[in-house]
């Protein structure tokens, strides 16, 4: 039996009212904030956050180890923040995953990587919750669960489909740069010790004077750069699908600690306004010639779990874990996972996940949220509201913040208005052409005509065609040829 999809109604919220958009949050200019009453975005990324029980949505198969973060630079005249001072070392966690693969699925799919890292300060637990690549599919968050349910699996068969994927890749064309990554060699790493790390979002530093600068993190393997071919790939998934758990794991346990330099790339302030670039577009990387990259520390993984469930898979990230000193950025998807990220953890392991063992600060709280599930750490017969006269410290600034930014503009659901080099397909067209070698261009050819087509039907068939040559052309022609010769049409 076959289902018309086809429907003249626009697609509306739960509640039967009209959606104004599927592609766009409302926010204080093409630029600026997004709203806590855009009723559409939170009631999406609400709903999203709960669809699983109690596996991640995405994020779900991966693992994880304990470790230190040595500061062996000087950035203070960046940022304030006590863990980024010089000689500073700070315990840390340290989680990687593949996205799309759900908890038993196997570890050496081509799939982006995740890179969260939680560090244990005095001032509180700081998050960066980050890929193995630089960049990502999307710039706005309404569209990510949408882009997840394409990467996983269809409701009538349950089974992963090409076809959708490729058609929601192809009617989105700002995810070109990161499917440029991801079919590339950096879409199967050799292990997690043989891979880069990225915040891929822009975040903010504030220094002791309050200056602000933008600051994207590279964590670089000092392992070196390894990648699998797509044969060994396939053969590990079938032979070991737990292959890169098992190999960080052994390797921790037999001394052989892996570690990534840590360095930055800082934007000042006002560049932000007038750069070539949007330097918030989570689809687009900073040039390095414009702004190199600026050596932090190290961090090396020393520890493993002692439980797996207990330590990795109740660990809850979050990049609205920040520290004076540190902010976030106009980044409309940081912003659409600073509510999503916290949102999804009350859900998965209840109200006060933040106490659980793995992610209770190692500083004393002092928190006037109280109650609901699972509560053990409590503040006595305290008083439970603020202000109050009985000696319990409250805060109530007023003012600007030292790490906020100006916004003004109407209210609108936009993309973000243009900055002078801004396109869908120039950056992804630099990888494939500049940064990739004849060699991996070939293997990316193969990659894509010889097996992740199959079952891709038209229009989408087309629309991938010509996907690729947007972002370049020989590339694009090379592939469509390719897929003719293998599927001989």
């Amino acid at each position: 039996m076959t289902t018309d999809h086809t429907s003249s109604k626009p697609s509306t919220t739960e509640s039967g009212a009209p959606r104004e958009s599927d592609a766009h949050s409302l926010s204080v200019g093409s630029n600026g904030p997004l709203l806590l009453h855009d009723v559409a975005l939170v009631e999406k990324l609400a709903r999203f956050d709960r669809e699983r029980i109690p596996e991640r949505s995405p994020h779900a198969k991966g693992s994880g180890a304990f470790g230190e973060l040595e500061i062996t630079a000087d950035v203070s005249r960046y940022t304030k923040a006590k863990l980024f001072q010089p000689g500073t070392k700070t315990p840390m966690l340290a989680r990687f995953s593949t996205v799309a693969g759900e908890l038993g699925s196997p570890d050496t799919w081509r799939d982006v990587r995740g890179f969260a890292l939680k560090f244990y300060t005095q001032d509180g637990n700081f998050d960066i919750v980050g890929n193995n690549t630089p960049v990502f599919f999307l710039r706005d968050p309404m569209k990510f669960p949408d882009f997840i349910h394409s990467q996983k699996r269809t409701p009538d068969s349950g089974l992963r489909d090409a076809n959708m994927q490729w058609d929601f890749w192809t009617l989105s064309p700002e995810s070109a740069h990161q499917v440029s990554y991801l079919m590339g060699d950096r879409g199967l790493p050799r292990t997690w010790r043989h891979m880069n790390g990225y915040s891929s979002h822009t975040y903010m530093w504030v220094n002791e004077a309050g200056e602000k600068f933008w600051v994207k993190y590279h964590f670089l393997t000092e392992q070196g750069m390894e990648f699998l071919t797509n044969e060994e790939a396939d053969e590990l998934a079938g032979k070991d699908g737990d292959f890169h758990r098992r190999d960080l794991f052994e390797a921790i346990k037999n001394g052989d600690y892996p570690s990534w330099r840590v360095e930055v790339q800082v934007m000042p302030y006002e560049d932000a306004k007038t750069y070539r670039f949007n330097p918030f577009d989570l689809t687009k990387t900073w040039s390095k010639k414009d702004y190199p990259r600026i050596p932090v520390g190290r961090f090396t993984l020393n520890q493993n779990a002692v439980n797996h469930f207990a330590q990795i898979e109740q660990a809850a990230f979050s990049p609205s874990n920040t520290v004076p000193g540190t902010g976030v950025s106009p980044d409309k998807m940081l912003l659409g996972r600073i509510f999503s990220y916290p949102d999804a953890q009350r859900h998965r392991l209840g109200t006060n996940f933040n106490q659980l063992p793995v992610n209770r600060p190692v500083t004393p709280t002092n928190s006037y949220d109280k109650e609901g599930a699972m509560q053990y750490h409590h503040s006595g017969d305290a008083p439970v509201y603020a202000p109050n006269s009985y000696g319990r410290a409250y805060q109530d600034e007023q003012g600007p913040v030292d790490n906020g930014w100006e916004a003004d503009g109407q209210l609108v659901r936009s993309a973000y208005s243009l900055h002078a080099e801004d396109d869908d397909f120039g950056q992804a067209h630099t990888l494939v052409r500049d940064v990739y070698s004849e060699e991996e261009r070939q293997r990316l050819v193969q990659t894509v005509a010889g097996g992740l087509l199959g079952g891709v039907v038209e229009p989408v068939l087309s629309r991938v065609f010509q996907y690729w040559k947007n972002i370049d052309q020989e590339v694009g022609e090379s592939i469509e040829k390719e897929y003719y010769r293998r599927s001989g049409k």
